[in-house]
């Protein structure tokens, strides 16, 4: 069998087909060789469509373009199918204003992008105690990126970290 499972000309070896015309047309139930001779009149090729219905379908159509067109409308899936990433920016709840601001580039970039972004603050030693501050930095990223982005999963506390995953509007 060729590309997909597909059969053509001579690797047909059934009988009976149901066959298709090169314009679109039924032909009706007729042998295979009876279809390969009107292929071969009309300077095409035979092909097997679809081989699981009793008869087989075949049509009679210029195999390469078929596959070329084929090749072309894979590639554009292909091409529109993207996989979305998540992005993490970790942070202090003691970040400078520079910082913060440089950080809040890369997540716009990030989302613009089309990805996930995870927002992690990192509390070390005593800042565990004062939560509120990172909680305070997270609520103006949320405030400062609702413009472009909405959030998947609000800020929750996750051991010595407060997480927050925002995603693409």
């Amino acid at each position: 069998m060729s590309q997909k499972g597909l059969r053509v000309n001579e690797k047909i070896r059934i009988k009976e087909i149901r066959l298709i015309g090169p314009n679109g047309e039924q032909v009706g139930v007729i042998a295979t060789s009876e279809g390969m001779r009107m292929a071969q009149e009309s300077g095409l090729d035979l092909v097997e469509v679809s081989p699981f219905t009793k008869p087989p379908v075949c049509r009679i159509m210029d195999y390469s373009k078929f596959k070329y067109e084929q090749e072309k409308k894979e590639k554009e899936a292909r091409k529109k199918q993207r996989m979305s990433q998540i992005k993490e920016i970790r942070m202090k709840p003691k970040i400078g204003e520079h910082d913060y601001l440089t950080k809040l580039n890369f997540l716009e970039k990030f989302i613009k992008h089309g990805d996930k972004v995870k927002v992690t603050m990192i509390f070390r030693g005593r800042e565990i105690a004062h939560m509120e501050f990172g909680r305070r930095i997270l609520d103006r990223i949320m405030e400062d990126t609702k413009a472009y982005c909405e959030i998947e999963k609000m800020p929750m506390s996750e051991g010595r970290n407060i997480i927050m995953i925002l995603m693409p509007k």
